[in-house]
């Protein structure tokens, strides 16, 4: 506690970012350290678990000191620990688990685990301070690609899911094949301004009447197919136009539908989350979509919905207020669900 205010010291490593953040009552951050391993894992066309762990333990002291540092606060200040515990590779969650328990013991600050899928969603609160449950959610990320319904802060309730290659994995392939490179999912959004999205005539994938779920691998297997049989008959490839109609194809359908759920369960709110949500034309889309049913679209700030440790202090404190708490046995779960 310092100057009357609750502190949680959020600390993430699910995945390529060693990240933790000091966040007052749940929705200020005070500090947002972020090591990101992109530059590294650039070079591999994807991010390879062994070294993401061994660089998450290089780094996790130094960016817990430089967060406490930047928020001008002690251990000795801080009221709560929260920590990603899943899902994510294992490798990188133990780095972060180990730290936060040694912490939380040697410091007796009590101790939360978070759920990663909840801290994309509890990220919100801090770019908008105003917003309260309940609302529904579009968590769209690398891994993810989910319509979750969210009564209350520490409920849950998924309505649809990903069969196959979440957005962000299906733009990482595509992207890959194209030229652009890792990491895919901003590349193509860059690239894609520059093309026409009705170039080439991808399919939406809807799957049956009222599905709430998702299926990129078909679609990502005709972008495939089309770019294979175009070398072949050794016609030239627009990069732009592929890179726009492939988008198209993926944010409409996420857009349908995040907007579909919303009018069925008489929300008025949609809140964006994860790496993708900060894809420019996902984010232009659902606000149109959304506006013509009445329905508003909140969005973080890119910072926000890239992995850090802000949205798990937010979401570790609202956990810590409704009675929860977390023992030393503690564990990571790499395949934990919603």
């Amino acid at each position: 506690m310092k100057d009357g205010k609750f502190l949680t010291l959020g600390i993430e490593t699910s995945c390529d970012e060693t990240a933790a953040s000091v966040v007052a009552d749940g929705r200020f951050m005070m500090s947002n350290i972020i090591s990101s391993q992109i530059d590294i894992h650039t070079a591999y066309g994807g991010v390879v678990p062994e070294i993401a762990s061994r660089k998450h333990l290089e780094c996790i002291n130094d960016v817990i000191e430089r967060a406490l540092k930047e928020a001008d606060v002690s251990v000795k200040d801080i009221d709560l620990i929260g920590v990603t515990y899943g899902p994510g590779l294992v490798g990188a969650l133990l780095i972060g688990v180990a730290a936060a328990k040694a912490m939380a013991y040697a410091a007796d600050i009590p101790l939360i685990g978070v759920n990663h899928m909840h801290g994309h969603i509890a990220a919100n609160y801090l770019e908008h301070h105003e917003l309260e449950p309940p609302f529904m959610a579009l968590v769209v990320s690398g891994g993810h690609t989910e319509i979750v319904n969210v009564p209350s802060y520490n409920s849950c309730e998924k309505l649809g899911g990903t069969r196959d290659d979440a957005a962000g994995e299906a733009f990482d392939k595509v992207a890959r094949v194209i030229g652009l490179g890792y990491p895919g999912g901003p590349k193509i959004d860059k690239a894609a301004k520059e093309g026409n999205p009705e170039a080439i005539a991808f399919k939406r994938v809807y799957l049956e009447p009222g599905s709430l779920d998702f299926s990129f691998s078909g679609l990502k297997t005709q972008a495939l197919n089309y770019l294979n049989s175009e070398k072949q008959a050794g016609r030239e490839i627009n990069v732009n136009d592929v890179a726009a109609s492939f988008q198209e194809a993926v944010v409409e359908v996420i857009a349908d539908k995040a907007v579909d759920a919303a009018v069925r369960y008489d929300q008025k709110r949609i809140v964006m989350a994860g790496g993708v949500a900060s894809n420019s034309r996902l984010r232009a889309l659902i606000s149109a979509k959304a506006s013509a049913r009445g329905i508003d679209v909140l969005k973080p700030s890119p910072v926000l919905c890239t992995d850090n440790g802000a949205m798990i202090a937010s979401a570790a404190y609202y956990a810590y207020k409704s009675g929860e708490r977390t023992d030393y046995e503690l564990d990571a779960v790499p395949g934990l669900e919603f």
